[in-house]
């Protein structure tokens, strides 16, 4: 079997790779470079180059080849090789007529628990937005902010002590919400310092949130074990980096209590297995990275079938809506707050023909909110 053509497919705010052979197998895969998709595209297309008259089933070979071929990497880089890793797995898998996973070592696991996205520009929605998740039989909620999804455009102020004390009180109000029959995991997007991610920790420890994601930048992994230190709740982070060295890192200085690999970013099938198996090692959970397209959440499940130690997956809005659910020929299944293992082979899921016609390529502004004095602040 030879790959006979690789192109890469932009459909609403999506990436996907699309590898064809001679055999008349084809695999999908998808790129998580969300904020830089016509970079990443251009080098989907470069690989291809690469991959085309190749043998499709030498996955490992051709990781290799493609990561250490040029001296220069980064987000749009690795989404490409992430996107093909996928989509060679996919063919892999429809190759020998079985799901990925089992080629990985065969299933940990019937179905993997979900958390569901909670968003909101002001209190009250938040809140009923955790009621909401709770009455469709979700048992953890994510994506959600102590602080306000507000707008981008929005001049940002708030003292400490405010923005402190309204933060922790958000919480236990999410508390109060849901009782205890609802994970809580908190998402900070890197707003914090290092001190202000100490102060609100042991602020909202006594609501037991199931982590505390990304508190502040995750470039400095020294700050990110210092912030661990210092609290008692569990840090989750990971979700920009890219490499089993990256991770490395950061398991080694006891900075990170449930990793975030996102499949679509972090190599693919192949090194979120590796990443999983560190954690493994340092009794790290697995919560996968997951703010995308459905093929993105296919390739999460075969990772969360394969692994010990999985804990929870990330489902983002509109996973079983239009246009999600039209992109592909049949949404995974969902039942009581746990998605199904597939069993088909591949990854279980394809795009269908016609969806970029149906919805065509959107791109992202860049955007980024500012302080009331006109600093840059993240959200």
């Amino acid at each position: 079997m030879k790959i006979t053509k690789v192109e890469s497919v932009a459909v609403d705010r999506f990436l996907f790779a699309k590898i064809y052979t001679d055999e008349g197998i084809v695999g999908y895969g998808e790129s998580g470079a969300w904020g830089f998709l016509e970079p990443s595209a251009a080098a989907i297309d470069k690989f291809g180059e690469y991959l085309t008259g190749k043998n499709p089933l030498l996955i490992e070979h051709h990781w290799q080849y493609m990561y250490r071929f040029s001296h220069f990497r980064g987000a749009a880089i690795m989404g490409a090789l992430s996107a093909l890793d996928i989509a060679l797995w996919d063919i892999a898998g429809k190759n020998f007529g079985v799901p990925v996973h089992q080629l990985l070592g065969g299933k940990t696991r019937e179905k993997a628990r979900v958390y569901y996205h909670v968003f909101g520009s002001t209190r009250d929605q938040l809140i009923n937005g955790v009621k909401e998740a709770k009455l469709k039989g979700f048992t953890a909620v994510g994506h959600l902010t102590p602080f306000l999804d507000e707008g981008r455009n929005l001049p940002y102020f708030k003292t400490h002590v405010s923005k402190m004390r309204e933060a922790i009180d958000a919480v236990r109000m999410y508390r109060d919400a849901v009782g205890d029959e609802v994970d809580l995991c908190i998402e900070i997007h890197r707003r914090l310092s290092p001190a202000e991610a100490v102060v609100l920790a042991r602020g909202i420890e006594e609501f037991h949130p199931l982590f505390y994601e990304d508190p502040i930048l995750p470039d400095n992994f020294d700050a990110m074990g210092l912030v661990a230190n210092g609290i008692s709740i569990p840090i989750a982070t990971g979700e920009r980096l890219h490499s089993i060295h990256e991770f490395q890192m950061l398991l080694s200085r006891g900075a990170v209590q449930y990793i975030r690999p996102d499949v679509c970013l972090a190599g693919g099938i192949t090194h979120t297995k590796k990443i999983a198996a560190l954690a493994e090692a340092h009794y790290v959970g697995v919560v996968p990275h997951n703010p995308l397209g459905p093929i993105s959440t296919a390739a999460c499940l075969q990772i969360a079938a394969a692994i010990p130690n999985f804990t929870i997956q990330e489902y983002p809005l509109g996973e079983h809506e239009p246009p999600k659910s039209e992109i592909v020929n049949k949404p995974l299944e969902l039942r009581e707050g746990f998605l199904m293992i597939p069993e088909a082979p591949g990854i279980g899921i394809e795009i269908t023909e016609d969806a970029p016609e149906r919805f065509p390529a959107v791109s992202r502004p860049v955007n980024t909110r500012l302080h009331v004095d006109g600093s840059v602040l993240d959200q």
